[in-house]
């Protein structure tokens, strides 16, 4: 806030919240309209939240600064008009805002100028402390079991849901109900890449089947996604080296993943081995959701512009593709550190799964 020049930031992005409080939020799907969830004071370093219970609650927040829900925005003017500072406060960060609440605003801060304050935040989300990536790793080790369970039952005559179900149970008893993806088993298309095949999703010898798995455990999601294949493989020597393509391509999206590089770079990688670079996003930020940066050739000047530092996780994507076989996808949480990547997941690949 201080390098921000912000003397009070106002925040309603669930992920935000959980960052600046540590409080436990309700997680729903879907997005929600913007509201003074939180309201954090610079001079004071007073953490004012609305919530209706102490559940989780850290030390550090008062009873006295919770606040309850209201149906009328008045009563929660009402309630920033009384933070003490607020109606000194020169310039006034948010993070989203409503046409309503960009009206009202202005009532608890009558000297203050209104400016985005995602920045302020991203800034400070960017890099992890040591506590948000022990966060990560467990929550990466809850996603694992749960594609152990989905591998387990990995089948000809299964389905896709069947895997979902399995995943997901195997989640659940790791004490996560919050799936960060429900789309969690399908079968890669062998006629179109980039796609899944089309039928029932009930799994034939041959198929080539990805098992995804992300949860939000304590706030931060895990995600790893492996591809293996069902059955008897009818011409294993192609499927290993489509494989083998997967890992010199995953090879240098790692060693893409290091301090002072563009985010560009895992772009590059796809270049430098010849394989195509995929439609959808190679790599997002990982932490308090679906974080930036987000590294898509559709976003190629935002991934020029953003360099990699110590400290970033990122969710790294491999995916290659060979017509008559299917897509080879893989997913994992990888952390910059000083000396390169660490891979925060120890799934194995398909060479290490036993036949």
């Amino acid at each position: 806030m201080d390098a921000h020049d912000l003397d009070v930031l106002v925040l309603g992005r669930q992920a935000n919240v959980r960052y600046v409080t540590g409080a436990p939020q309700l997680w729903v799907a879907g997005t929600r309209p913007f509201g003074p969830i939180c309201t954090l004071v610079r001079a004071t370093g007073a953490i004012h939240l609305n919530s209706t219970w102490d559940e989780g609650m850290p030390e550090e927040i008062g009873h006295e600064h919770l606040y309850g829900l209201a149906w009328n925005p008045m009563t929660l003017i009402g309630v920033l008009q009384g933070i003490a500072g607020c109606d000194t406060a020169r310039r006034v960060g948010t993070d989203a805002l409503t046409p309503n609440f960009a009206k009202l605003l202005p009532m608890a801060f009558p000297n203050a100028e209104l400016v985005d304050g995602e920045q302020a935040m991203r800034t400070a989300r960017r890099i992890k402390t040591a506590d948000e990536v022990a966060a990560l790793r467990a929550s990466v080790r809850v996603a694992e079991n749960g594609l152990a369970s989905a591998v387990a039952e990995l089948i000809p005559g299964t389905t896709e849901r069947n895997l979902a179900g399995a995943l997901m149970e195997a989640e659940a008893a790791g004490g996560v109900s919050t799936p960060a993806t429900q789309d969690s088993a399908w079968i890669t298309s062998k006629d179109i890449p980039w796609r899944r095949a089309a039928g029932d999703g009930r799994l034939r010898d041959g198929d080539l089947v990805v098992v995804s798995a992300g949860v939000l455990a304590d706030g931060y999601v895990g995600e790893v996604a492996r591809t293996l294949p069902v059955g008897e493989v009818s011409d294993a020597p192609a499927v290993r080296a489509l494989y083998a393509r997967r890992d010199a391509l995953w090879d240098k999206l790692l060693a893409a993943c290091k301090p002072g590089n563009a985010a560009s770079a895992l772009l590059d990688a796809h270049d430098a081995v010849g394989e195509p670079v995929p439609p959808a996003p190679v790599a997002h930020g990982l932490g308090l959701g679906f974080d930036p940066p987000v590294v898509s050739p559709h976003l190629r000047a935002t991934s020029d512009a953003e360099i990699l530092a110590e400290g970033m996780v990122l969710a790294v994507t491999a995916h290659v593709w060979q017509q008559g076989l299917g897509a080879v996808f893989s997913r994992d949480a990888v952390l910059i550190t000083a000396d390169g990547a660490e891979v925060l997941s120890t799934s194995p690949s398909w060479s290490e799964v036993p036949q």
